[in-house]
């Protein structure tokens, strides 16, 4: 359940169960794709609104692939799965891991 809840609130919930999390290397896992996926989206969708026209498009079509990312990271971390994004799974399994306090 906190594994899904890392998802809630995108990078804010992230970072919040990144930081109170010790135990559970799938909530750590879940937390930091969360994190990382979400972050990466805010920044380059601020970056690409800043575009006249086609950047409004890739902001809105970038917001787009956040919501589907979102639903399906909370519904498999629910399930219990160690899913991992494309490009960004990886690199957040590394990272919990080398979080582990």
């Amino acid at each position: 359940m906190k594994g899904a809840l890392a998802y809630l609130l995108g990078w804010l919930t992230g970072i919040i169960f990144l930081l109170l999390e010790k135990d559970s290397n799938f909530v750590r896992f879940h937390t930091m794709q969360s994190t990382i996926t979400f972050l990466a989206i805010t920044v380059v969708g601020i970056i690409l609104r800043l575009i006249p026209f086609f950047g409004w498009i890739l902001g809105s079509l970038i917001s787009l692939v956040g919501l589907i990312l979102w639903i399906v990271g909370m519904v498999k971390a629910y399930q219990g799965e160690y899913y991992k994004f494309p490009i960004v799974g990886e690199i957040a399994e590394k990272q919990a891991e080398r979080f582990n306090i």
